[in-house]
Parts: C-alpha cells; structure tokens; sequence
C-alpha cells in the first residue's frame, strides 16, 4: 500500500517567522515558489496566512491529494533550489508539518502555542458549515433548478460548500477570529 492509498487529501502547513527587513523579498519569493508547487502533480491549492499585528509569522498551508504527491514536491530539484536562500529571510528555523484532511485551520502558528479548545474548534466550523449548507443549495435551485433532488445536485451543492468553506471562509475567519481562538493569555 502506498502513501496515497493511507491519508487521502494531506496538507503540509509550514511556519516562518520573517525578519522584518526581509518582508519584501519573502513575498517575492512566495511568488516565485508558489506556482512551481502548483505545477506538480496532485497539488490542490495553496493558503498564505499573512501576519497579523505586527506580528512576523507566515503560515502556508499546501494541499496535496496525498502524501506520495506531496513527499514528490518536497523533495523536488526545484524545491530544494528555491529554499536555498529562504535561512537568510528567517528570524528562527522553519517549522513545518503535515496534517490529514483539514486539521490544519486550527494548527498553532507558533511551536508552544495551544491548540484552541475543541469547542471554540466546533463552534467556527459550525459557524461557517451552516451558513454554506442553507445558502448553497439555495443559489443552485436558481440556478440550476433541474439538480434539485439528483445526485449530481448534491455533489454540486457538497463541492461548493467545501470550496467555499476551504478557499474562503476558513482562511478569513481563522484569521480575523485569531485573538479569540488561542485566547489572550497565549
């Protein structure tokens, strides 16, 4: 059995805290590093969580179908040529993981830090899960009317609610809700 066949969907969430005089060139080199990760195969999207703040800590969440595809990335000629420069753009080393699924929204950004509790972890999944299931199905029985009800219809509806729960609200809602997710004493 290989990899893929053990963890369908994994993303790798890695964490750099930036000198603050290398802000500019660390977005220049997201730019240049980004698109060679979507280039290979099994690559399914990327998140940047940009520091809030004044804080200088970058999350990059990099979604891969699974870890064969992602281990191909990783250990990639042209990975390994674009994070040569990356030491001199760190405050501190670079802390990397690999999540199944979406466990990743509620990973600690910094090593030390806690997890947020598991009701805080429901009560925002909730938060961005109900509105999407009511909305969707809504939006497409205007739309598409004649997928009401099919099977096709339903994995319209159950795509675009995890699109829009992965690519959109997750990201906005984790970011602007930080404080309150790790609490004020963390």
């Amino acid at each position: 059995m290989n990899y893929s066949q053990q963890a369908n969907h994994v993303t790798l969430v890695i964490t750099h805290s930036i000198l603050p005089e290398k802000q500019a060139d660390y977005e220049q080199w997201l730019d240049t590093i980004m698109p060679q990760a979507a280039s290979f195969p099994g690559h399914l999207g990327v998140n940047v969580l940009r520091p809030v703040h004044g804080d200088n800590a970058y999350t990059v969440l990099i979604r891969f179908t699974g870890l064969d595809e992602l281990y191909a990335w990783l250990k990639s000629d042209q990975r390994q040529a674009l994070i040569k420069d990356l030491p001199t753009m760190l405050a501190q080393p670079e802390h990397i993981e690999v999540r199944p699924g979406a466990a990743f929204w509620f990973t600690p950004v910094q090593k030390g830090q806690v997890k947020p509790p598991k009701w805080k972890q429901y009560l925002l999944t909730l938060g961005v899960i109900f509105p999407s299931t009511n909305l969707v199905p809504w939006f497409w029985n205007q739309v598409l009317p004649a997928a009401h009800g099919t099977l096709w219809g339903h994995l319209l509806n159950d795509a675009s609610v995890v699109a829009l729960v992965v690519f959109m609200w997750m990201p906005v809602v984790t970011r602007v809700l930080k404080q309150w997710l790790i609490g004020r004493k963390a």
